[in-house]
């Protein structure tokens, strides 16, 4: 009996790993940019003529059944479902733009540009590159596409909604708007990279401050340079506590798992004897993120990768999201605040208010995802108040911190200044 059984396991096992294979090698790209419709000659289009163009923003993650219950659903047919986007040349943007630097993240290709009267933005693209996070073994293995297809657990379209959301919650957003960069020659040397791709532009999250429209805010700064202006003027740097655990809170609403300190910018508002930083979160590629199939759902365990957490009606691991950015920040901000912002987030995010919100996606799109999405955000929304308590009791248990945050490695803090924001030697 236990040797049929061995037997009968082995082959299960080989089953499983052979259909793995399988699905791994249905696709040999780690990387592909976004698809026209209707253009195949690109060379020859003057897009001059045109305001806009209907493109998909990938078809890399199309999958047969069998992909699709290995490495799960997830938003494959929002990846590859043709949008309405409008044409961006530089030389009319706002005047013109001039191009100050490629940006280096690890999977979005990025070109930071610099308006006319001072304000920064950024082009940031929709389709990403993780081949730069692809270990030598996965390679070695040929397991390297689990990698890249997990990109289709993020929703292509999901800035769009957050940035109405976060209007309505009284967050500040960096106001991404969905573009195609044709080649041009404004582009120069970064034609190749960036040119005929589809991009999100919106606001940096540092230099002018204009944009924002607030009384006594002149300046953006990331979190790095924040910690450096708070060792210099330590007793009149504040962080403004409401908005940072509101916007957490909004956090948990959309299911954004990933806010590193590199994924914040502070909006530094002014006052005679007082500096009030308020926060500025960048970088929604993960909002509404959904893993599904069997390989990532394995993967995705909590014994594993305790932050990566698909967007469901409950969150079943709220410790797991709490980061070292929150610990730092947070810690020694009193519950009472966390259960007021979240009852204020509750009275915000209505249901008129969430359901209005998605309106902002293409009508292909919301047909897709848009119900199912709001729904889960509502039910979410219900438990906030359980849910941001927890989350101040889980900070509270958590140990200060001994290491730099992320970005912040080369700032010369004392063991007591890297613990927390407001802590100091004395």
């Amino acid at each position: 009996m236990l040797k049929k059984t061995l037997v009968f396991l082995a082959i299960l096992l080989v089953s499983f790993l052979v259909l793995t294979y399988w699905s791994l090698s249905t696709t040999n790209n780690t990387f592909q940019t976004c698809e026209i419709l209707g253009m195949t000659d690109l060379q020859s289009i003057d897009f001059k003529e045109f305001d806009s163009v209907v493109v998909a923003a990938s078809t890399l993650y199309v999958a047969n059944g069998i992909k699709k219950i290995i490495q799960g659903e997830q938003y494959r047919e929002a990846w590859s479902t043709p949008v309405k986007a409008p044409i961006l040349f530089l030389d009319t943007l706002m005047g013109t733009v001039q191009i100050v630097e490629e940006g280096g993240g690890h999977q979005t290709h990025s070109l930071k540009l610099l308006t006319e009267e001072g304000t920064l933005m950024t082009l940031r693209s929709v389709s990403k590159d993780p081949s730069p996070l692809i270990p030598k073994f996965a390679e070695v293995l040929g397991i390297e596409n689990i990698i890249v297809d997990g990109i289709s657990a993020q929703h292509p379209y999901a800035a769009l909604v957050v940035a109405e959301l976060a209007s309505k919650a009284n967050i500040f957003s960096t106001k991404p708007k969905l573009v195609f960069l044709p080649k041009q020659q404004k582009l120069k040397n970064y034609n190749d990279k960036f040119g005929n791709r589809l991009f999100y532009l919106e606001y940096e999250n540092e230099g002018n401050a204009k944009w924002l429209k607030r009384k006594n805010i002149d300046s953006l700064i990331d979190t790095e340079d924040l910690q450096e202006l708070k060792l210099k003027n330590f007793n009149k740097v504040t962080i403004d506590a409401r908005s940072l655990v509101r916007a957490r809170l909004f956090d948990l609403l959309i299911g954004d798992w990933d806010r590193h300190s590199k994924q914040w910018g502070w909006a530094i508002e002014n006052f005679s004897d007082s500096i009030n930083a308020i926060p500025l979160p960048c970088d929604r590629d993960n909002a509404f993120f959904n893993l599904e199939g069997v390989i990532p759902t394995l993967i995705s365990n909590e014994a594993f990768l305790p932050k990566v957490q698909s967007f469901e009606r409950e969150i079943d691991f709220l410790s797991g999201l709490i980061s070292p950015f929150d610990v730092y920040f947070m810690r020694d901000i009193p519950e009472v605040i966390f259960r007021e912002e979240a009852i204020l987030l509750q009275n915000s995010l209505t249901d008129e208010a969430i359901e209005s919100s998605f309106a902002v996606w293409p009508k292909e799109v919301f047909d897709l995802d848009g119900k199912e999405l709001i729904e889960t955000m509502k039910a979410r929304r219900e438990d906030l108040l359980d849910y941001a308590i927890e989350f101040k009791q889980q900070l509270s248990k958590s140990e200060p911190l001994e290491e730099s945050l992320k970005g912040s490695e080369d700032i010369q803090m004392t063991k007591a200044q890297k613990a927390c924001f407001n802590c100091t030697d004395n």
